[in-house]
This record gives C-alpha cells, sequence and structure tokens, in this order.
C-alpha cells in the first residue's frame, strides 16, 4: 500500500511546490516508487517535473470529474524519475464543477485507490488555498507535511490549518495526522527565524523535522531547467537539505512500521 503525504500550506511562497518535487526526486534516487500529484491549477509541480502544462490533453481535471482514470492520466518525469499526474489551467474549473457531484470531498481518493499498489509514496502538491482541491487532498492523504517559514505570520496561518485538519479528521478522513513541519527558506542569521524555530520545537515538539531547509537560489532556478534541484544540482545546500529530508522521512516512516 502506498503512503499517502499531502504537501500544503494555506500560506502561499513557502517552498510547499519546491519541497514536493524535491522530496519526489529525492525518495526515487532512494529507489521508492513515487506518484505526485500536481493538485495546483498553476500547474508549478508539472512544470518543474519537466511537462509542459500547455501540451497536456488529459489532466488530473479529467480524472477528478471521473473523465479519465488516473492510470490513463499519469505520466513519467525523465527528469525526476517519477510518475506525475498533471495539472493545469484547467484545473481550476473543477472547483466548480465538483461542487453539484456526488462524494465531491473525496473523489481523489477514489480515484488514486486502484494505484495504491503500484507506488511506495504517493505526494500531493495542493494548492496554497483551503479550496475543495486541498481537502481531496487532505481526504486521501494519510498524512500532512506542512512547509513553513519561520516568521510571525505564518504561525497564525499554521493555527488555521492545524485546525482545518481537525475537522477534516472528525468529518471525512478519521486516519490524518501530521506528518511533520518542515521550516524552509530559512536564514540562521535572522533573529525573528530563530525565535519562531523555537517556539515550534517548544509547541510541536518531534512533529518539527530536524531537517532544515536553507534559503538557496539553486532551488528558484531548477524549475526554469524543469528539473528537480536534487537532480539538477545535487551539491548546493538546498540539495543537501532536501536529500536529509528524505532520509528523515524513511527513518520515521520505518520507526511507525515497527
Amino acid at each position: 500500500m502506498s503512503r499517502i503525504i499531502a504537501v500544503t500550506n494555506q500560506k502561499g511562497g513557502v517552498g510547499k511546490t519546491t519541497t514536493t518535487v524535491n522530496l519526489a526526486a529525492g525518495l526515487a534516487k532512494a529507489g521508492k516508487r513515487v506518484l505526485l500529484v500536481d493538485l495546483d491549477p498553476q500547474g508549478n509541480a508539472t512544470m518543474g517535473s519537466g511537462i509542459d502544462k500547455r501540451d497536456l490533453k488529459q489532466t488530473v481535471y479529467q480524472v477528478l470529474l471521473g473523465l479519465a482514470p488516473a492510470d490513463s492520466v499519469k505520466r513519467h518525469s525523465e527528469a525526476g524519475h517519477y510518475d506525475l499526474l498533471p495539472a493545469n489551467r484547467e484545473l481550476a474549473g473543477a472547483e466548480i464543477e465538483m461542487i453539484e457531484l456526488e462524494h465531491r470531498e473525496s473523489r481523489l481518493k477514489t480515484a488514486l485507490e486502484p494505484l495504491s499498489g503500484n507506488y511506495d509514496f504517493i505526494l500531493l502538491d495542493c494548492p496554497p488555498a483551503l479550496s475543495m482541491l486541498t481537502i481531496n487532498g487532505l481526504a486521501a492523504a494519510d498524512t500532512v507535511m506542512i512547509p513553513m517559514q519561520c516568521e510571525y505570520y505564518a504561525l497564525e496561518g499554521l493555527t488555521d490549518l492545524v485546525n482545518t485538519i481537525k475537522r477534516v479528521r472528525q468529518n471525512l478522513n478519521p486516519k490524518l495526522e501530521i506528518e511533520g513541519l518542515l521550516r524552509t527558506m530559512f536564514d540562521p542569521r535572522n533573529t525573528l527565524a530563530q525565535q519562531v524555530s523555537s517556539q515550534l520545537q517548544s509547541h510541536f515538539g518531534t512533529k518539527v523535522y530536524t531537517t532544515v531547509i536553507p534559503r538557496n537560489v539553486r532551488l528558484a532556478e531548477a524549475p526554469g531547467f524543469g528539473a528537480p534541484a536534487v537532480n539538477f544540482d545535487a551539491e548546493c545546500k538546498g540539495s543537501i537539505a532536501y536529500l536529509a529530508l528524505v532520509t528523515e522521512v524513511l527513518e520515521r516512516q520505518q520507526g511507525m512500521q515497527k
């Protein structure tokens, strides 16, 4: 059975897609079978995987509306060595169209069930909003990974997200847990960042990953070349950090299985 991780934060610009793409590529490097599901109409994870969203005939949009099975829509990312359910602007229409459909919150979960035996990990790149797409991601996931910057407003947004996860657990997905909190774009010279980081560790304890993702220009450059940074430049500080995160994710999974 696949381990399904929703990577989400209601706040934008926190490195969510960068995290999803590099975690997927890093897990693939570790020999794991990985499927990345792009649930963001911006299609950034699709482009960052080396697949042109403008050329797509079918996307996760058709999957959510029941117009095509997930297996026929998935593409292989040569740049990342994982499979991808891609997205483009067409996905924005799914928000409105799903409102009138039965089981609208669990359509992704249903669509992924036939694929669950084919992958070790399924990563869901959720949009930066509490939308029907995000709710579908949370309803389908086993756990939630929350990338966040260590700044004041991030703490406010985190409270809202934790409350959302609790509501989804109560109403849609009782098994949903927080996988972990990932500190991204971290600058150790910033006093506020250090203070917020300490608050996170104090409040969430072991849920905060030991790995910290630094600010790194190569992480920002890699999507322009259509490749995850861990493959584009494996020696840069950002890639080294994401590969450390992969190790931590795998160790936590082994701990859960014991």
